[in-house]
């Protein structure tokens, strides 16, 4: 039996030393989630502590869910879940279908510039950084001087401001979003569409089928995988709205709908020095993600055979 181990683990390593050259690929990549992912962990443990710097973690006063209990029975826990849940809804409702719809009709257009051109314009908003994005979308949509108002005045309307009323937040970023990120997010659409069996579509040609049909039967089908998955994933990150944009977007008189579980955590922990309270309500936001992942990826497994794991 040991002799049996023995020889397991010398052809192991042989493997290992025959293919160094990948494993030492990996290693920035796990560096790099040990150094800022799991060692990191270790701090977590002062949401359940009054921290104070001076004490260190350990020497600080373990308190249990003392914050916990203060973050979910404060006058502003059910605004920040409905404005959370709020816009990642908002925005997998309109955000997730779009980048589908975009590939299929890239997909069917010909070789050539218009394809090209088209790509290439729905692609380059992806990489506009975020600083330069939320400066654009104040620009555009300002009551005085943006683009967007001057045109709705042209059209004999009463100027909207945008980004001071909170009625107007939520779309405002989803949409903002959606311009930048549906031309890049078809690229995955379009790499499984690209391992479509085109006799399956000339068979479809054959038997009568018509664009539409055959979008239907062979191409929908054939990126559902790839759907379930992106799923999974979008709706494990649904309390994960992108912070820096909200921020940059935020003001006084939006925050009724802008104030979302990252902000309030960026500014309880670092401008409040309220250590301890941000990382329980963080540690509250990563728990749940969690358990939506795991729950989400139960029911596509067994309704679809398709998960993550």
């Amino acid at each position: 039996m040991l002799d049996t181990k023995k020889n397991v683990r010398k052809k192991k390593v042989k493997k290992i030393l025959r293919n160094w050259e990948l494993y030492l690929f990996l290693l920035p990549t796990l560096a790099y989630f040990i150094i800022f992912h799991y060692i990191p962990m270790y701090g977590v443990q002062i949401a359940f502590k009054d921290f104070l710097p001076s004490n260190g973690i350990w020497g600080s006063e373990w308190v249990g869910f003392k914050h916990f209990t203060h973050f979910f029975e404060s006058y502003y826990f059910w605004d920040l879940i409905k404005n959370t849940l709020g816009i990642s809804i908002y925005e997998l409702l309109v955000g997730f279908p779009l980048p589908i719809i975009l590939a299929l009709a890239i997909n069917e257009a010909k070789d050539g510039l218009f394809k090209r051109s088209v790509q290439t314009i729905t692609y380059a908003p992806h990489f506009i950084s975020v600083v330069v994005m939320a400066g654009m979308i104040i620009a555009f949509l300002s009551p005085a001087t943006g683009v967007i108002n001057h045109l709705i005045v042209a059209l004999g309307f009463e100027p909207i401001p945008f980004m001071s009323d909170p009625d107007w937040f939520k779309t405002v970023y989803v949409f903002s979003g959606v311009w930048q990120g549906t031309g890049w997010g078809t690229i995955i659409y379009l790499a499984a569409l690209a391992g479509v069996d085109q006799q399956q579509h000339e068979a479809a040609i054959v038997d009568g089928a018509s664009r539409l049909q055959r979008i239907w039967h062979i191409n929908i089908p054939a990126l559902v995988p790839t759907m379930i998955i992106l799923l999974i994933l979008n709706v494990g990150s649904i309390l994960s709205v992108s912070f820096e944009k909200i921020l940059l977007l935020q003001n006084p008189l939006n925050m009724d709908s802008s104030n979302v579980i990252a902000t309030f955590v960026y500014k309880a922990g670092l401008l409040d020095a309220q250590y301890s309270f941000a990382a329980a309500v963080g540690l509250f936001n990563s728990v749940i993600s969690a358990i939506l992942l795991v729950v989400v990826n139960q029911i596509a497994k067994k309704k679809s055979e398709t998960s993550l794991w």
